[in-house]
């Protein structure tokens, strides 16, 4: 019997892993888990890369385009919700439709989620591309970043139908075990990004405007590639099903709601630390700067959530449910392992690396703090984020979606608001808040998990 009351490693002393899954099979687990996870962690890496380089332009132009860089990119996730949590329906269901085999099912499921992707693309970039600057001036943000926030905005949302189909399609890929074609397109949209923002920041008139240019040409870029290739798969008839679209939907709105929570609490937290009576820029710098950072460690987290989605869909497929629950937990034995290893290395380079990314003394000495508290509980969120996958892989997005939610808006957003508005605290103590809340996730999701209810969740 298995405990329920179990988080990362205590889970897998009680579990007694070895009684359950032989060495063979345990073998095969991993190698199924790693041939999908070790091209995402790559694309994770891409994109942590271009990241990384985006911030590192902004740090070098002034911590108040830094500012508003680290602001707008938090508004652009969250019109982006809606494509990731298409693509977790997506994934859900064409991954089990691809294990099955019928031609003509996966082109329908391809055809149509590809059909509302790009409607929502459309839709949510023009009100992006209309509504960025209003909502700009209606947050309680310092007033030397707002002006600088608005192109930049307006710029990113022309380019969100493009993104859209790009995240899509590199859903599509994975489902159908071509992770690595996924791969192969996402270095050509790092290379082009990268080279553009320098070409475009430094040597023509757009300035730091060619920050949001650059990723927008280089999704754009990236779309038709992978749409070339997603084309290629569909050898069935093309038509849409509105089926297949309204269970696409019902799995993704619980995981884009979760992003929307997400989302929101690290505006709510931009919003909190903006209240501090003192350095309150320099600490959104820094805020910017530490996630930026951070994210070397969080993206290979979810490359490992996208796989076991993956994983454990390929098995539902199959009608393997144990298969399903045992892969799960490999790809999370598999994955927290090298969180912890990229942990250590940026605690022990963290005071090498803050620097880089901005030339302000203040901006790097709550950078480098932010990474010393904050790496803490990377192992615990990366066994909850890659568990999360499993499940989301499974259609179970609405218990995700719960607990996701208690842990940031009933523990990290409350109790950052105490001690910093309330008990006049500064932002290490929100630090600290993550901290706690991350345990809390991970216990959470663990509980889920090993109950084995979500394995009877149906789909279609």
């Amino acid at each position: 019997m298995l405990s329920y009351k179990c988080v990362w490693p205590y889970c897998i002393r009680t579990m007694n892993l070895p009684k359950i899954i032989e060495k063979n099979e345990i073998k095969i687990f991993l190698r199924d888990s790693w041939s999908i996870s070790w091209p995402m962690i790559l694309i994770m890496f891409f994109e942590f890369l271009t990241g990384l380089v985006d911030i590192y332009i902004a740090g070098q132009i002034g911590k108040e385009i830094q500012a508003a860089y680290g602001f707008i990119i938090q508004l652009y996730f969250v019109f982006i919700i809606v494509g990731n949590a298409l693509t977790v329906g997506a994934v859900s269901i064409i991954s089990r439709l691809f294990t099955a085999g019928n031609k003509d099912e996966i082109t329908e499921a391809i055809y149509s989620t590809l059909s509302i992707t790009i409607i929502a693309g459309v839709f949510l970039g023009i009100g992006g591309f209309f509504l960025t600057g209003n909502i700009i001036a209606l947050l309680n943000i310092p007033q030397e970043v707002k002006p600088l926030a608005m192109p930049l905005g307006v710029i990113y949302s022309a380019g969100l139908p493009f993104h859209y189909v790009l995240i899509q399609t590199n859903g599509i890929l994975r489902a159908c075990k071509m992770a690595k074609t996924s791969m192969k397109t996402m270095v050509i949209v790092c290379a082009c990004n990268i080279s553009l923002a320098f070409l475009l920041v430094f040597n023509t008139s757009l300035g730091y405007k060619g920050i949001a240019v650059a990723t927008a040409v280089s999704v754009c870029i990236g779309s038709f590639i992978n749409s070339f290739h997603v084309w290629n798969l569909m050898d069935g008839i093309k038509r849409f099903s509105r089926a297949v679209s309204k269970s696409v939907m019902n799995i993704g709105w619980p995981s884009g709601l979760s992003q929307v929570l997400w989302q929101a609490h690290s505006m709510a937290i931009f919003l909190i630390l903006s209240s501090l009576p003192k350095n309150n820029v320099e600490i959104l710098a820094a805020l910017s700067a530490g996630i930026r950072i951070e994210s070397a460690i969080f993206l290979p987290a979810f490359a490992f959530n996208m796989a076991n989605a993956v994983v454990i869909g390929n098995f539902l497929g199959e009608k393997k449910t144990e298969d399903a629950f045992r892969g799960g937990i490999i790809t999370a034995c598999l994955g927290v392992p090298i969180v912890i290893a990229l942990t250590l290395a940026v605690i022990l380079n963290a005071r090498w690396i803050a620097p880089i990314l901005s030339n302000n003394g203040i901006v790097v000495a709550e950078t480098i703090r932010y990474l010393y508290i904050n790496m803490l509980s990377e192992p615990f969120m990366a066994w909850a984020i890659i568990l999360g996958g499993g499940l989301m892989g499974a259609g179970d997005t609405r218990s995700v979606m719960v607990l996701i939610g208690m842990s940031i808006w009933l523990v990290r957003v409350p109790l950052s608001y105490l001690f910093v508005v309330i008990l006049g605290f500064g932002a290490i103590s929100v630090w600290w808040v993550m901290n706690i809340s991350q345990l809390v996730m991970a216990f959470l999701i663990s509980r889920r998990y090993f109950s084995k209810k979500w394995l009877n969740v149906k789909q279609l």
